[in-house]
């Protein structure tokens, strides 16, 4: 895959909502097997689409931009030997090591493509629609549905939905949106209205802890105002929600992704710990190398790399 089908690839990611990094070669020293302009998609859980190096580079990239997607921060990396670059680094440059035999070295600009905030709008009113409008402004994922056509599938954990029926169909709407269990859920109607339609849904036997998620009246209280002045109310309420962090973050990486890797004993360099990565089981532990001459080295004297690793 070339650098613009990374990019195309790249939007529709983005659309689907789905987290991952962008890696891109901004610098190279030969002989570095990436290129000026090569691009790669790193997802969370480690999956590499597109070319961003070999077996010394990618690694490590994959290994940083899973941190990048967890911290949602861009990072630049600076790809060698310490004694390539010295004290040239400028500020905010991120050196890693690797041993590569090639000697070469790479500059790779990461950055996060973080999901958009997931905004559903049920109801047909034009407080609805204004809504709706409002939220893609702000580039969110906002979608209108009708009562009837809203189901828990049209929501999930990161949503934010906003039951705007205004008596069509509120108790489905509710009790849907409610299973859904998402970041935030609000109906649009009186304290009274609100009390007797979960006290409804309470005596159908929608569970208390669903019901609870339910902010009544949804938005911020601002008297009596206009359809539209209600949109801004609602909209403000989700914006204060997010900044201060009330709303669920994009998902952590889970776990130790497939290159996040190990360090070869004898160079220090990032591996995969696959098969890729040259396995040797000594004294009841795999090493992974990246090359086979390292590999080499450690058998032939395992303790000299062993003692170093204790003394660091």
């Amino acid at each position: 895959m070339d650098g613009w089908g990374v990019l195309e690839q790249a939007g529709e990611l983005a659309r689907s909502g789905r987290a991952f990094a962008l890696a891109t070669v901004v610098w190279r020293q030969g002989p570095s097997s990436g290129r000026q302009g090569s691009r790669a998609i790193i997802t969370a859980e480690g999956e590499v689409r597109g070319w961003i190096g070999g077996a010394c580079a990618e690694p490590v990239v994959i290994r940083e931009a899973q941190r990048v997607i967890s911290e949602g921060e861009p990072r630049l990396l600076l790809l060698g030997t310490p004694e390539q670059f010295g004290e040239a680094v400028p500020e905010g440059m991120t050196v890693v090591p690797i041993a590569c035999q090639s000697e070469g070295a790479l500059e790779v600009y990461i950055e996060p493509v973080l999901p958009a905030p997931h905004l559903v709008v049920v109801g047909r009113s034009p407080m609805a629609r204004t809504l709706a409008e409002m939220g893609r402004a702000l580039g969110w994922r906002a979608e209108l549905i009708d009562a009837p056509d809203f189901t828990a599938g049209d929501a999930g954990r990161r949503s934010m939905v906003v039951v705007a029926t205004q008596g069509h169909h509120d108790e489905e709407a509710v009790e849907q949106a409610a299973a859904a269990r998402p970041a935030y859920l609000g109906l649009v109607g009186s304290h009274r209205r609100g009390a007797a339609l979960l006290g409804y849904l309470a005596d159908r036997g929608v569970p208390k802890d669903q019901l609870d998620r339910v902010r009544v009246p949804a938005g911020l209280d601002l008297g009596r105002t206009t359809h539209e002045e209600i949109a801004v109310a609602i909209l403000a309420e989700l914006v204060q929600l997010r900044a201060s962090g009330a709303m669920p973050s994009p998902p952590a990486v889970a776990g130790r992704a497939r290159a996040a890797g190990a360090s070869d004993p004898v160079c220090g360099m990032t591996v995969t710990e696959d098969a890729s990565g040259r396995p040797l089981a000594h004294g009841g532990v795999t090493y992974y190398f990246c090359s086979g001459g390292c590999r080499r080295a450690f058998e032939k004297d395992p303790g000299a790399y062993l003692k170093r690793e204790t003394r660091c």
